[in-house]
């Protein structure tokens, strides 16, 4: 019985991480299972050639688009999932997300729960992943129990002018909620060093708030918590029945290893979590795990999101750029009566990160010119869950991603009020070569904001998951990272995948207090006899 555990969870993201960080003071045995090791702290760490040219912690696996052509997705595997690199931007979805939302481009569902079930829990994970910010700035912010647990990070002096600018010409520019260890009123509190190297990057002293830092490690602190990596979990195994796992097998370098749990956890991200489940096919579900309703894999979103640098008139000397976001056009426009998005600064480029997208001829002086003058933004409209865009795997197990985006007119639009409002911001559009104002949309590779390939609901017809995200066929398999959203907003979905763990988190710990069925226990444990 020593491999056999109360919870196993299968990936150490915002999810995972988040749930174990909740599990840990239970006293309950947990084993976490990583596919990949911890980050190497190095001083790559913040090479912008090393990180974004040469990719050095992307991973090397090939996925296949729609058209059969194989391409590489910008998936990092290591301990704290793609949180290591993320930008720390962590929004609640707005009250009316949890509702349905109409569309240029289509219809987001509404969700089995409101945004009254998470606000709590909101609260909660902006406490454990150290958000900054200030209520009362964005006018589509959803109510709030209490204040920010931190306070704004202030903004450099070229963006707090384009703060003031927009403020001028009848806006409601806001400081971002940030997840970030700063303490500006004491410099000798805080890991962080406020630096450029922070949206895309590792952090090199523990300052940005990511699941590795914030949860995995005071998770492993409590001595019932095991956590094994190079772990890559294959497939899951249940019982004749089949409504009981009772076999987590994993390759470690070539070798397989197998474990079981009372409780099973996925959470590997969107795209890899429903890949696991369709992999684990059997007499018993022949679709797939968890898929007699036929969506698992399926509703796939990812945000349109595009990178646009505007070229300012004066220099940008920011370091820490991420601090200003715009919600104006979140619910539509003055000339448009649908949803736009949202606006907020990226991470500050230099030479090597534009060098990435600029023709093979840029010289590298204008690279140099428009480095120094370049404000970064990040614009996201909403994704609408669609049933072929979806996740498949074929039969040596490769995994193909169907991808087609329909609510691009509101994305166009956003771009040009964006472009619209260069001159308020004293940003150049017309006097620079036409390839340096980027409107770069991300491609399919980008899976960042990815989602919603195991939905909940209240009908097991037409979800994969339970209200407490639960599978409906199966007793004790549960999925926690960004699969189980039924809609994507338009704001980053890291909050709420954490803050939907600690509320998982919750039911799970009821369930394991109050002692699972017998029949369930009996069931689970009937293999390691044979074994």
């Amino acid at each position: 019985m020593a491999d056999h555990y109360d919870v196993i969870i299968i990936g150490t993201g915002a999810g995972g991480g988040t749930l174990a960080h909740r599990l840990a003071p239970s006293g309950k045995r947990i084993l976490l299972l990583e596919r990949g090791g911890y980050l190497p702290r190095e001083p790559e760490n913040w090479d912008s050639k090393e990180v974004f040219l040469k990719s050095r912690y992307v991973t090397q696996e090939k996925w296949i688009d729609k058209n059969g052509t194989p391409f590489r997705p910008h998936a990092q595997y290591y301990v704290g999932g793609n949180t290591k690199f993320y930008g720390a931007i962590l929004f609640r979805l707005r009250e009316q997300d949890f509702g349905e939302v109409r569309h240029y481009g289509g219809i987001s569902p509404a969700w089995p729960i409101s945004y009254d079930d998470l606000e709590p829990y909101y609260a909660q994970a902006e406490k454990l992943y150290l958000v900054h910010g200030k209520a009362g700035e964005d006018p589509t912010e959803p109510y709030r129990s209490g204040p920010f647990p931190y306070p704004a990070v202030s903004h450099e002096p070229r963006l707090q002018k384009v703060h003031d600018d927009l403020r001028k010409a009848g806006l409601n520019p806001f400081h971002l909620p940030v997840g970030v260890d700063l303490d500006e009123s004491d410099p000798e509190k805080g890991r962080c060093v406020r630096c450029a190297k922070f949206d895309g990057f590792p952090c090199l002293t523990d300052g940005k708030a990511d699941a590795h830092v914030c949860a995995v490690r005071p998770a492993l602190e409590h001595p019932n918590v095991t956590l094994e990596t190079h772990a890559k979990v294959t497939r899951l195994e249940t019982d004749e029945s089949g409504r009981t796992v009772t076999g987590v097998v994993v390759d470690r370098g070539g070798h397989e290893e197998r474990f079981s749990a009372d409780v099973v956890v996925v959470s590997c991200g969107a795209v890899n979590s429903a890949a696991l489940l369709l992999r684990s096919a059997s007499e018993q579900h022949p679709g797939g795990l968890a898929n007699s309703s036929d969506v698992v894999g399926r509703h796939y979103m990812a945000h349109l999101n595009s990178a646009v640098i505007a070229i300012s008139q004066s220099p940008n000397d920011t370091k820490f750029q991420k601090t200003l976001g715009l919600n104006d056009y979140y619910w539509g426009a003055d000339d448009f009566g649908f949803p736009l998005g949202h606006i907020q600064t990226l991470g500050k480029t230099d030479k090597n990160i534009l060098k990435g997208g600029a023709p093979w001829f840029a010289p590298g002086l204008a690279l140099d010119y428009l480095a120094r003058h370049a404000i970064d933004f990040w614009l996201t409209t909403e994704d609408v869950p669609l049933p072929d865009n979806r996740v498949t795997v074929d039969r040596q197990g490769q995994i193909h991603l169907a991808k087609t985006y329909v609510n691009t007119e509101p994305h166009r639009r956003l771009l040009g009020k964006l472009k619209d409002l260069l001159g308020v911001m004293g940003c150049q559009e017309t006097t620079i070569p036409r390839w340096s104002v980027l409107g770069q949309q991300i491609p399919i590779a980008g899976i960042a904001h990815n989602c919603g390939t195991v939905r909940f609901g209240h009908d097991p017809a037409t979800s994969a998951l339970d209200v407490n995200c639960k599978a409906h066929d199966l007793d004790n398999l549960y999925v926690v990272d960004t699969s189980f959203f039924p809609s994507s907003s338009a704001v980053n979905p890291a909050l709420t995948a954490m803050a939907n763990a600690l509320r998982v988190g919750d039911h799970l710990l009821e369930r394991l207090d109050a002692g699972l069925d017998a029949d369930l226990v009996k069931r689970i444990a009937e293999p390691l006899e044979v074994a």
